[in-house]
């Protein structure tokens, strides 16, 4: 049998599950997640190989109206990869209605000429009735190549998802190392994980305004530590307080926990610094929004 090899690209709505279902497969935390919307900004690549087959995973913004021009980038980012794949995965939960937001993402896709799988995710909560009404709806697009139902949640068919797609994917190289689960640096996964840990802290507008930029990562010389340095930039004073929180409370718990996930990543203990700064509007001015990688 040939090595067969391709590109993925996962997209749907904010907080259907993609992340949890690229990190499912890959076995690995990457992709951050959270309960809120909106959680992945970048397109993060996740190499997933077997003896004979390799599937590289692009997992996208949720798709979603722009309201300033971080919101453009991850628009932008989530479309062009749409063109450039061999299989596009479009995630659904147990959703029944059909918003705006899910016709905008169906009329988008029947000009697109590459494979789509439909996903339907969450199905451990989704009554047969509800679920039927679901497929059914989306089988008369007649715009899918094929419709599984899955929970990524807690690993139910999701192997077999992964069969469908090397179905459809062509005969190809192996393009990464066996070993290689990323082709993100370190401190990009650092800083998603310390942003991951706000999301879960912090409530209301706070954690969209949020950023975090790992300024230095150091292995100490004496001992079988790394130092790392990371900036939180917030938009307001206001959220700086909520940031930290009372006797810096917040901040030190964001930290715990980052830290925690960090030391597992790295497979080494880790002196964590973080530092809250305040740069206004930072999401509609292109050069810090260059600075911290959100560069179409």
């Amino acid at each position: 049998m040939k090595f067969k090899s391709g590109f993925v690209t996962i997209i749907g709505r904010p907080n259907v599950g993609k992340s949890t279902l690229m990190n499912q497969i890959i076995g690995e935390k990457i992709a951050i997640m959270s309960d809120k919307p909106q959680t992945t900004r970048n397109k993060i690549q996740t190499i997933y190989t077997e003896e004979d087959f390799q599937i590289i995973f692009l997992d996208t913004p949720g798709m979603h109206k722009p309201k300033n021009k971080l919101g453009e980038f991850m628009q932008k980012s989530a479309q062009q990869t749409l063109n450039e794949v061999d299989v596009i995965l479009l995630v659904i939960d147990d959703t029944a209605d059909m918003g705006p937001g899910d016709k905008y993402i169906l009329e988008m896709l029947k000009n697109i000429k590459t494979p789509i799988v439909l996903v339907i995710n969450k199905m451990d909560k989704i009554p047969p009735e509800k679920f039927e009404e679901i497929y059914n709806r989306h089988y008369d697009e007649k715009i899918f190549k094929d419709i599984i139902a899955i929970s990524a949640q807690e690993n139910k068919n999701v192997q077999k998802l992964v069969k469908k797609i090397v179905a459809l994917l062509p005969k190809g190289p192996q393009y990464f190392p066996s070993d290689m689960i990323t082709d993100q640096p370190e401190k990009v996964i650092v800083s998603e994980i310390i942003r991951e840990k706000l999301l879960h802290y912090l409530h209301e507008e706070v954690p969209h305004g949020v950023a975090v930029e790992v300024m230095s990562m150091k292995n100490r010389k004496d001992k079988d530590i790394v130092d790392i340095s990371a900036t939180i930039y917030c938009e307001k004073k206001s959220h700086k307080g909520i940031i930290i929180g009372k006797n810096g409370r917040k901040l030190k718990g964001v930290g715990k926990s980052a830290r925690q996930d960090i030391e597992n990543l790295l497979g080494s203990k880790v002196f964590l610094e973080l530092w809250v700064k305040v740069k206004e509007d930072w999401r509609d001015q292109q050069n810090i929004l260059n600075t911290l990688g959100y560069k179409l």
